[in-house]
């Protein structure tokens, strides 16, 4: 090989690694510069998911959200956002009925002495005004008291017969879930209980109402009725005529028909 040859490939070895250096040099920053970039991402990312969380966290709730909301209130009701219901005959004096759908002690009320109640609305012997309550939601982050109130609120809005029956089957022993079991907040359970009802049966403004919320803030609106009753009253069922809450002869048991036409008509007198 002659001189110049080798001078040659020593000139184009050295100018390959020159060009190889180069190349080398240019991936380690474009490396650099991903790593930068993927960091600064990560970080806003992180922040961004915290702000997130942060807002989630004091997001309301969606019935939270209601109490501001407009109200729309169901047929047969009166006074402010609709929450004044009253069933019966009009010069009958006026028996109130504090309730919570989940209450399992309304239910055993209701099983106990509805039809008793029914039979006095129907003869006159007073008119009931209903005041409905969620406090039990509260226990347990619940959703089901509510969203039973609001779907008696569409069947309110059908008639008052269909509301009695209705909330006669929700607290039925058939229908009626374990306090601690909040079924009531799945529509198509109270859609079921719904169909044993004549009025309500394949009902579809009902259905409609129910699975659109129609009456979810009334339902938050007649809750709050509840928490600033001026009758004392702060459990279910709570029963109040002449301003005077009904009391059972032996608070330790159960109302019974006995039990409770003693009261009614003690009140009644007074």
């Amino acid at each position: 090989m002659s001189k110049r040859n080798s001078q040659t490939a020593k000139t184009a070895a050295r100018e390959r690694l020159r060009v190889e250096r180069e190349r080398q040099a240019k991936k380690a920053k474009v490396k650099r510069q991903v790593i930068v970039a993927c960091s600064i991402v990560a970080v806003l990312a992180a922040a961004g998911g915290i702000g997130y969380a942060v807002v989630q966290a004091n997001k309301p709730s969606y019935w939270e959200g209601l109490k501001d909301a407009k109200v729309v209130a169901p047929a047969h009701t009166t006074g402010a956002k609709g929450t004044t219901v009253v069933i019966g005959k009009s010069n009958a004096k006026t028996l109130k009925v504090y309730e919570d759908p989940r209450c399992p002690i309304c239910a055993s009320f209701e099983q106990t002495v509805g039809s008793t109640v029914k039979k006095d609305i129907d003869g006159g012997k007073y008119k009931v005004q209903y005041i409905g309550a969620t406090f039990i939601d509260n226990k347990d982050n619940g959703q089901g008291s509510k969203n039973a109130l609001s779907a008696l609120g569409a069947a309110l809005n059908v008639s008052d017969e269909a509301f009695l029956q209705y909330k006669s089957a929700m607290y039925s022993a058939k229908w009626h879930p374990d306090e601690t079991t909040d079924k009531f907040k799945d529509d198509s359970y109270l859609i079921k209980i719904a169909n044993t009802v004549p009025a309500l049966k394949d009902n579809t403004q009902f259905q409609n109402a129910v699975k659109k919320g129609t009456y979810d803030a009334w339902a938050v609106a007649m809750s709050k009725t509840f928490d600033n009753n001026k009758d004392g009253v702060t459990g279910t069922p709570g029963f109040v005529m002449n301003g005077k809450q009904l009391t059972s002869a032996d608070p330790n048991q159960g109302w019974t028909v006995a039990s409770f036409n003693q009261a009614v008509d003690a009140a009644l007198k007074g």
